[in-house]
């Protein structure tokens, strides 16, 4: 399995984090990329009760997922501190080429450039403290 996250730092910037997430979730649907592709924001604790939108790899319904967030991006402006988005690549083995491409084309979109981004291998060590993490975030 080729297994990769990418982790993206924001700083206060909730405008280009929801960017970002935007045009995740377009890439997911449009390339089917459910299982392939998850996504989950870390919001730093001085933002508040933690209530923001941290799950993008989950939604229930189109329609009801869609209110729901623009509702949580207008409240959140207000309260943001410190944003980390955590981006998972997980594809077998046979979809290198796939992977590859995905762990090229991300970094490179105008929304992650300014972001800081960071990407760590199933071989380094901080991959298991990473997985941790995103295990945690649901």
């Amino acid at each position: 399995m080729n297994n990769t996250f990418l982790v993206f730092d924001f700083g206060n910037n909730e405008e280009a984090a929801q960017l970002a997430r935007h045009k995740l979730d377009g890439w997911r649907q449009a390339f089917r990329l459910d299982k392939k592709l998850q996504f989950k924001f870390d919001r730093a604790e001085g933002s508040g009760d933690g209530a923001g939108p941290k799950d993008g790899s989950k939604g229930k319904s189109a329609a009801k997922g869609k209110a729901k967030a623009s509702e949580e991006a207008t409240e959140e402006p207000a309260k943001s501190g410190n944003i980390k988005l955590l981006v998972r690549l997980y594809f077998s083995g046979h979809e290198k080429l796939s992977h590859q491409r995905w762990v090229d084309r991300i970094p490179g979109e105008e929304p992650f450039k300014s972001a800081a981004p960071r990407m760590i291998k199933q071989v380094e060590t901080d991959f298991r403290a990473t997985e941790e993490k995103f295990q945690d975030l649901e």
